[in-house]
């Protein structure tokens, strides 16, 4: 669609390559360049900065996290240098519906890391021991509103202390800015397509707010918040 042609008052209907079947030695390439982008643009400070806050609640064995739609695998590994930094133990699984991305994550991530891979549906996976704290980043905006909401139910079902969505902001501005960069910085054809498009697909705070009501959130249960550039999170820290 003609980028002059979006209506950014509404998500667009539109579709991203990398959803779509391609090989596995097409969609490593796609993936590394989304964690370059992840790098260049601070994508993982809204998530390490939650967890900064909330991980200390978790102080007598390790803090087990839950990456949903884990992709490349870049985040967890942020994830895990962050968390030996400071000296937190943890421990990390990443879930995606494709397998291939799960394949490439586990080849880029150092046996040492002690990162669990898991290549399921996450509505059809119930995990063995509980979770503290589930986390996405990039994931909700390729969902249909209804599994977003079935999404937000699922983490609170399951995550014990909390969770944490990181994604983009609908907006015009950073849409045609990604376009830009995206070409002139020579990143895999998938990703000059779907940058921009995952902007147009994205949520705003008013979408949030009615589906966190439609889960079942009361106004306080969970905080939206924007991050710069063009990220916008939505948290939730449960009671204890």
């Amino acid at each position: 669609m003609p980028s002059d042609t979006l209506d950014f008052g509404h998500r667009a209907q539109l579709t991203e390559l990398i959803d779509e079947p391609c090989r596995r030695d097409e969609l490593r390439p796609c993936l590394r360049d989304v964690a370059r982008l992840n790098r260049w643009f601070f994508g993982y400070r809204p998530t390490l900065e939650w967890l900064e806050s909330v991980a200390p609640i978790v102080a007598t064995r390790p803090v087990r996290i839950l990456d949903v739609g884990c992709g490349y695998g870049d985040g967890l590994r942020r994830i895990g240098r962050w968390a030996r930094t400071r000296g937190i133990k943890v421990e990390l699984t990443g879930i995606d519906i494709n397998p291939d991305a799960v394949a490439i994550a586990a080849e880029a991530t150092p046996p040492a890391s002690g990162i669990r891979w898991i290549a399921a549906d996450v509505f059809a996976y119930a995990p063995v021991q509980p979770i503290d704290f589930v986390v996405s980043a990039l994931f909700t905006h390729h969902l249909v509103e209804n599994d977003v909401i079935c999404f937000l139910q699922w983490m609170e079902q399951h995550a014990v202390r909390g969770w944490f969505i990181n994604d983009l902001s609908r907006a015009a501005a950073p849409y045609h800015l990604l376009r830009l960069f995206s070409r002139l910085a020579r990143l895999h054809p998938f990703v000059q397509h779907d940058g921009p498009v995952s902007i147009a697909r994205a949520f705003v705070p008013k979408d949030w707010q009615r589906m966190c009501a439609a889960a079942g959130l009361n106004d306080h249960a969970a905080s939206i918040k924007a991050f710069t550039p063009a990220r916008l999170c939505v948290a939730r820290t449960k009671p204890q």
